[in-house]
């Protein structure tokens, strides 16, 4: 979920006497995890920054070289959402991962959040459907978490964002429009994107594009 720094003010940045805040660096990024929550599980912690060493290089290499080189991650258990994104900080809800411990996709989500940078005006619906997309090619635990992009149902819509979008672009990106992803994440990112642009790309208007893919919606998926 990519929230505005406004949205997120109520999440001081004050340490407390239960913080922790462990610095790690990899690959040229930077990680500062900062945990508020004394009990959050060592195995969970690992696992989050090392999917974050996996995934975010990936995503900066296809999506955006000028990507912040340093990202904090706060366990904050006065978050009630699953997490959020604003800036070059991401914001977990250290009950939803205790709850769902297979859940560590939800780094690969939040962090192409920061990948994406977006500065200007982006439908809602294609910000989150790029994320998603994200997270289902960069995902490292998907199968195990039980994430997967849900079959075509009639009656949705490409604006339905999140899973339902993901896979419209999935089933683009595999039936002749190769790279039809990056392109709208770059002009997103550069404040030049438009509902034209998919005519531009395509030929055909994004809801041209939609009736085609509602009338033949298979699509061959594989999850690590």
């Amino acid at each position: 979920m990519h929230q505005s720094l406004a949205l997120l003010l109520f999440v001081a940045f004050g340490k407390g006497p239960a913080d922790s805040t462990q610095t790690i660096a990899r690959h040229g990024y930077t990680l500062e995890f900062c945990n508020r929550q004394p009990d959050f599980d060592t195995a969970t912690r690992r696992r989050m920054i090392d999917a974050f060493f996996t995934v975010y290089p990936a995503e900066a290499r296809v999506f955006n070289r000028h990507t912040a080189r340093k990202v904090v991650f706060l366990i904050d258990p006065g978050y009630d959402g699953v997490a959020a994104t604003s800036g070059d900080s991401t914001y977990f809800n250290p009950r939803w991962l205790k709850s769902h411990p297979e859940d560590i996709d939800v780094v690969t989500h939040e962090v192409m959040h920061i990948v994406q940078a977006y500065r200007y005006p982006v439908p809602g619906w294609l910000v989150e459907g790029i994320a998603d997309y994200a997270r289902y090619v960069y995902g490292v635990n998907n199968h195990a978490g039980g994430w997967k992009l849900p079959d075509y149902k009639p009656g949705e819509h490409y604006t339905n964002a999140y899973r339902v979008t993901a896979r419209f672009l999935a089933w683009l990106e595999k039936n002749g429009h190769r790279g039809i992803v990056v392109s709208l994440d770059k002009a997103a990112r550069a404040g030049t994107y438009s509902p034209t642009l998919w005519t531009d790309l395509t030929g055909k208007t994004v809801d041209e594009l939609w009736q085609d893919y509602s009338q033949h919606p298979d699509l061959e998926l594989t999850y690590r």
